[in-house]
């Protein structure tokens, strides 16, 4: 047979696709880059060089720059904020970040900062920010300081408060008595008038009368003299304190008559004494001008077993008859309230959308017995550690068709029946279980029922098995499920978690932490499974393995590239091989890897936390544009003991 002729050279090659560059014009391309968002502007840049080059022009003139799902060191940060009179909010994780950060961060344009994990920056970063950012609107900062050996300075927060008059909102989530000084009350004249929210991670008593009475002699004297004005508009108020008392709650009604939002949470290291604690006498006082449209009163266990045991119905009912406008309630540690102090809340407040009670050992099904007959349009429910809760109280609640979050953690007199009236709420997006005693049966009423659920937890229903799985995925719950917690059930097995890879669920966070039967099989089908098409493991974000029985050193090759591309927190145990887990953590260096037992995930962010429903299935892209498309070194992949 002869051989083929050789191409015609007089004949001309097929057309080539130009490249973007030459496509479109620099002008239409910048402006297409520019409507994008961090992410999405940092993938594009991965595509070509053409992009590439638009997109840093493109990070010159950003108006937002928010990147939470990673946590970046300087060196890759700096490329990624080049000056920018543009830029009106930054939202960062600094977990990586130290001092020298402060010049990148501190912008004068900005009128938004949101700093997540700020344990390696000094309170100089304060100083820097009253010294710059006089614009600034709303400021957001946690665990600023809490490395041993960092100094944060009352003159710090003096200068932050001088300097950004402009302040609508502040949240200072870290330790307030590092500020005690002679001064600390008068300081907060200065603060700006405009702001109306105020957030303070932890607060000592003494420091926190101090300001209240400043405030309060303040106001005394601007009748005859001219006197500071304190919070001429403070609206919202949330603090962590020693002790929630009479006395305070009565100053804080006394000098912030315009609060609309009170949130007052303590953890007591010992008993209080009647003198140091809340009673009956504390809760006439709240809400004498009638704004409050939230409260939440919340004594922790943190440290001591203890709840408020000088309030009884009466002091419910005397609070409910003043608060007849709230439009949410959290009340947690009210350990002699009864089903009377409850309903008096459920039946004088109409507008009535949040409820959330913890620690309610008196709270029965008589609270919800004839809830139908109220306008009551609760969408958000939590019912925490109420052990006295049976499916008739559920049933009772499930009347409420608008419910879309509902927590009922630890009510461990629920069962079955109770699932079912929920499997048919078509609102309700978030359910957690915890330690009830559901089985098998309950799961498959949710599987069938018409709930679009976005997140379950099962955590402790130690009466679930593997069977439970393809109960729960074979209704339409598999198209809608992202955030599922299967943690320390232990007849679930590797089979089981197989059983949930063939489902091909695109779930975004898997927790099956301190199961003893989970092991290396269950992460290699997580590893292998394939969503819609995608790259292997393609859709999760989150796993939790941690204490995990059948997990060994071997299960940690699957985390390697291409498997788990998009995965961002992972849950192990450190002890399982620390240098295996020391190499995963160097070839992967924007997984945030927790080895020792820690809660994972981004939940514990509160609002600002919504970027883990980002559906790109190409991160990976992102973590190499990041890394100016360095590949990793061979020496730094995992190794085998």
């Amino acid at each position: 047979m002869p051989p083929p002729l050789p191409p015609d050279p007089i004949e001309p090659c097929p057309p080539q696709a130009p490249a973007m560059d030459a496509a479109l014009p620099a002008a239409v391309v910048a402006t297409i880059l520019s409507r994008l968002d961090v992410r999405s502007l940092l993938l594009a840049a991965a595509a070509c060089r053409g992009l590439r080059t638009c997109a840093s022009h493109a990070l010159a003139f950003l108006p937002s720059f928010h990147l939470l799902e990673v946590a970046l060191t300087h060196d890759l940060l700096r490329p990624l904020l080049p000056p920018n009179p543009s830029m009106r909010s930054l939202r960062l994780d600094c977990a990586r970040l130290d001092d020298d950060v402060i010049g990148c961060l501190a912008r004068s344009s900005l009128h938004e900062l949101l700093l997540l994990n700020c344990e390696n920056i000094s309170g100089r970063l304060l100083c820097e920010l009253g010294a710059t950012c006089t614009d600034l609107r709303v400021l957001s900062l946690n665990s600023l300081g809490e490395r041993r050996g960092l100094v944060v300075n009352f003159s710090d927060l003096q200068e932050l408060l001088n300097g950004c008059s402009q302040l609508e909102s502040l949240r200072l989530a870290f330790d307030f008595s590092t500020f005690d000084d002679p001064n600390f009350g008068r300081v907060w004249a200065s603060a700006s008038e405009r702001l109306s929210s105020l957030e303070i991670g932890y607060i000592p008593m003494t420091m926190l009368l101090e300001l209240l009475t400043a405030v309060m002699k303040a106001k005394q004297c601007m009748d005859y003299v001219k006197a500071p004005v304190f919070f001429p508009g403070l609206q919202k108020l949330c603090l962590t304190v020693d002790f929630i008392t009479d006395h305070l709650i009565g100053s804080i009604s006394v000098a912030l008559p315009s609060l609309t939002h009170l949130d007052l949470q303590d953890a007591p290291i010992i008993e209080p004494t009647s003198s140091s604690d809340l009673t009956n006498t504390g809760l006439q006082q709240i809400n004498p001008h009638g704004k409050l449209k939230h409260i939440s009163l919340m004594r922790s266990q943190e440290f001591l077993v203890t709840s408020f045991r000088r309030v009884n119905d009466l002091g419910i009912l005397l609070m409910a008859d003043k608060c007849s406008n709230l439009e949410s309630v959290c009340l947690g540690g009210f350990s002699r309230v009864t089903d009377t102090g409850f309903r008096a809340i459920i039946h004088s407040c109409s507008g009535l959308h949040k409820l959330r009670v913890s620690h309610g050992s008196h709270l029965t099904d008589l609270v919800f017995h004839d809830i139908i007959a109220t306008s009551l349009c609760l969408t958000h429910v939590s019912l925490r550690w109420c052990k006295l809760l049976t499916d008739v109280g559920i049933e009772r609640l499930s009347f409420n068709k608008d419910l879309n979050v509902l927590d009922l953690r630890d009510c461990r007199s629920l069962g079955d029946e109770a699932v079912r009236a929920l499997s048919c709420l078509p609102k309700l997006q978030t359910l957690s279980l915890d330690g009830t005693d559901i089985s098998d049966e309950a799961l498959k009423y949710l599987g069938f029922g018409t709930c679009p659920l976005t997140s379950l937890s099962l955590r402790g229903c130690r009466k679930l098995t593997d069977d439970c799985i393809p109960l729960l995925f074979a209704g339409s719950v598999k198209q809608s499920l992202q955030v599922l917690d299967l943690s320390r059930i232990p007849s679930v097995t590797d089979d089981g978690i197989m059983l949930l890879a063939r489902s091909r669920t695109p779930l975004i966070e898997l927790r099956m932490r301190e199961n003893p039967k989970i092991g290396d099989a269950a992460v290699m089908a997580l590893a292998s499974m394939q969503v819609d098409g995608g790259t292997y493991g393609s859709s999760l974000q989150l796993l939790d393995l941690y204490d995990c029985g059948g997990i060994t050193p071997l299960a940690t090759r699957w985390f390697k590239k291409p498997y788990f591309p998009r995965l961002r927190w992972l849950g192990i145990t450190g002890s399982l091989n620390r240098v295996m887990a020391d190499a995963l953590a160097r070839s992967r260096p924007f997984l945030h890897m927790a080895c020792r037992g820690e809660e994972l995930g981004t939940m514990l962010w509160d609002t600002y936390s919504d970027w883990y429903r980002h559906n790109d299935d190409d991160l990976d892209e992102l973590e190499q544009w990041l890394l100016d498309g360095e590949p990793v070194s061979d020496d730094d992949t995992i190794m085998e003991e």
